[in-house]
C-alpha cells in the first residue's frame, strides 16, 4: 500500500481517524464532559485515571480548556465547569434571557428599581440582560456586558455561594449559602444596595443570578422576599 492509499478495513481506518489531533480533540472533549458532569469537581490525577492516560497529559487538556473558560481550577486544585461553557452555548444563554426577562420586568416595575441578569464567567460575573422599571421617577442604569470580580458586590457574593467554600472566603458568602440570598452597599456602585439570588437551571451548579440595584432604604427592607419568588419562578420554567 502507497502513503495515498486509504486503508480498506473500517476498523484500520477508525484507529488512523484517532491518531495525532483526533485523539487529542478526543481526549479533551471527554475531559470536559467528564469535569462538567462533576459538581464537586475532578483533580488532574482524577481526570487522568478516568481517561487511562499519563498525568501530563491530563494536566495539558485540562489546562487548554482552562485557557477557554470552559473550565476553572479552583484553590483546592480541582476543576469545575466554567462560565465559557455558558458563552458557548448561545442558544443555552439565549434560553435563559428569553425566560427570565418577562418575570425581570414584572419584579422590575414592582419594587420600582433595575433587576440585572447575571452570569458566572470563570473568575467574573457579567450581565447579559437589564429590565428597568418605566414608572418610577428615576433608577439606577446597568450596562448590559458589564463585569466584575467574582466575589465582589451582591451578585459575585451570591454566585461564589453556589460553589463549594474556599479557603478564607468573605463572610457574606456562607451567610448567603444559609439565607439563599446575598446584599450588598456601594461595593460596584458607589452608595448603591445590591440583592441577589441564584438561578437553579436543573440539577447543575447554577451560573446565574437575578440581581437588584437600588438606591432605596425602604425597597430593600422587602425586596428579599419578591425577588427570591422571581428567581424561583425563573427556575421552575428552566427545570
Amino acid at each position: 500500500m502507497t502513503d495515498l492509499e486509504v486503508p480498506a478495513d473500517p476498523k484500520a481506518r477508525a484507529t488512523s481517524a484517532k491518531g495525532g489531533g483526533s485523539q487529542t480533540l478526543d481526549r479533551g472533549i471527554r475531559a470536559l464532559e467528564l469535569v462538567a458532569a462533576t459538581s464537586g469537581g475532578l483533580t488532574v490525577q482524577e481526570v487522568a485515571d478516568r481517561l487511562q492516560v499519563h498525568r501530563t497529559i491530563a494536566h495539558r487538556l485540562l489546562a487548554t480548556l482552562a485557557e477557554h473558560h470552559l473550565i476553572s481550577r479552583g484553590p483546592d486544585n480541582r476543576f469545575r465547569a466554567g462560565g465559557g461553557l455558558i458563552a458557548l452555548a448561545g442558544g443555552l444563554q439565549s434560553t435563559l434571557r428569553d425566560t427570565a426577562m418577562p418575570i425581570m420586568r414584572e419584579l422590575a416595575e414592582e419594587l420600582e428599581s433595575t433587576v440585572v441578569l447575571l452570569i458566572r464567567e470563570g473568575e467574573e460575573v457579567v450581565g447579559i440582560a437589564v429590565a428597568a422599571p418605566t414608572s418610577s421617577t428615576y433608577h439606577l442604569a446597568f450596562r448590559t456586558g458589564s463585569r466584575h470580580p467574582l466575589g465582589r458586590g451582591s451578585a459575585g457574593i451570591c454566585l461564589l455561594s453556589a460553589l463549594p467554600p474556599r479557603p478564607g472566603e468573605r463572610p457574606e458568602v456562607t451567610r448567603a449559602r444559609v439565607q439563599g440570598f446575598s446584599v450588598s452597599k456601594g461595593e460596584v456602585e458607589p452608595g448603591a444596595h445590591g440583592l441577589a439570588v441564584l438561578i437553579h437551571q436543573g440539577d447543575s451548579e447554577p451560573t446565574a443570578c437575578l440581581n437588584l440595584i437600588t438606591y432605596r432604604d425602604d425597597i430593600m427592607a422587602g425586596a428579599a422576599p419578591v425577588m427570591i419568588d422571581g428567581a424561583a419562578r425563573i427556575s421552575a420554567l428552566l427545570s
